[in-house]
């Protein structure tokens, strides 16, 4: 009997909400695959062609699709809004529908409207790679930081998860939600009431911080300063008072407990300066683990 392959659009990656636990799992153990590989070059992509359409701007993602891409053999053409028509007026979705034109086999996509991604999905035929939408989802952000956890702890089954600050805004907390509820982790939110999302209770409890710090993962995230001028905190100080893993807060943890954070970090404001560099700290191997994710996210989307 022929094995069928699956149709394109079934290897979009848009979120981890509608993803079962086993496709999550099989993209943790090609990526532990990928990690695993000491060539620099394995050129299972060669003649495909991808596009990193940036709308919104990301040193630190984009060029980890690039690595991970260029380390898979694929071509990489690189888009970003402040250099394009779009600034003319061109719509996202004429933007990627002349790519697909082109001939691209897949796009990786960042923008800041939520909604947007969903709608070109259904009307282009190329895989297409959620580099993060507004404050949705950021799935490979999140599958990146359960390869983090799975590597320090072996499995995600009853860790507890916290994830500490401006939970309103944050694609990377939804889409830590939606995958470690999928495999049995116990997730808390803590956040000031101005950077709560009330619609979220119902999935995970918010709490004090000091039941925060009572947990096996304790996952910072980045305090967008500007949201100082809008009212949603009194001061990059206080916000560090109240809400910080100071350097006090962190010798409390549990020696089994580990610190992430998505980055950038602003240091000393979410995370003081001697945390983001202690031995608990596993924010800049998350940042090397968003590599062999994002190869087996990009193997999975354009493998013939």
């Amino acid at each position: 009997m022929m094995i069928t392959q699956p149709a394109l659009k079934d290897r979009s990656l848009l979120g981890l909400k509608e993803l079962s636990r086993g496709e999550i799992e099989s993209i943790l153990n090609r990526a532990a695959h990928w990690e695993a590989q000491q060539e620099k070059l394995v050129p299972v992509l060669e003649s495909r062609f991808v596009a990193n359409m940036f709308f919104e701007n990301s040193t630190r993602t984009r060029f980890s699709f690039e690595m991970a891409e260029k380390r898979l053999g694929a071509q990489v053409l690189n888009f970003t809004a402040a250099a394009s028509s779009v600034e003319k007026g061109e719509s996202i979705y004429d933007t990627v529908r002349t790519l697909e034109s082109m001939g691209i086999d897949a796009g990786v996509i960042r923008l800041k409207p939520s909604g947007v991604l969903q709608q070109l999905a259904q009307k282009v035929n190329v895989p297409l790679v959620n580099a993060g939408d507004g404050n949705n989802e950021h799935p490979t952000q999140a599958l990146l930081d359960l390869y983090t956890m799975r590597k320090a702890f072996g499995e995600l089954k009853g860790l507890r998860v916290s994830i500490i600050g401006d939970i309103k805004h944050s694609r990377v907390a939804r889409s830590n939600l939606w995958a470690l509820q999928k495999f049995g982790a116990d997730v808390r939110f803590c956040a000031p009431e101005t950077m709560q999302a009330p619609e979220l209770a119902e999935h995970a409890p918010y709490v004090e911080l000091s039941d925060a710090l009572d947990a096996d993962v304790v996952m910072m995230l980045r305090v967008q300063l500007e949201r100082h001028k809008q009212g949603i905190i009194t001061s990059a100080e206080d916000y560090r008072e109240h809400y910080g893993l100071t350097e006090e807060r962190a010798a409390s943890l549990k020696p089994s407990t580990i610190i992430m954070h998505p980055a950038p970090v602003n240091r000393n404001v979410e995370i003081d300066d001697t945390v983001v560099e202690s031995t608990a700290s596993r924010i800049f191997p998350q940042m090397a683990n968003g590599v062999p994710i994002r190869m087996a996210v990009m193997e999975r989307a354009m493998k013939l």
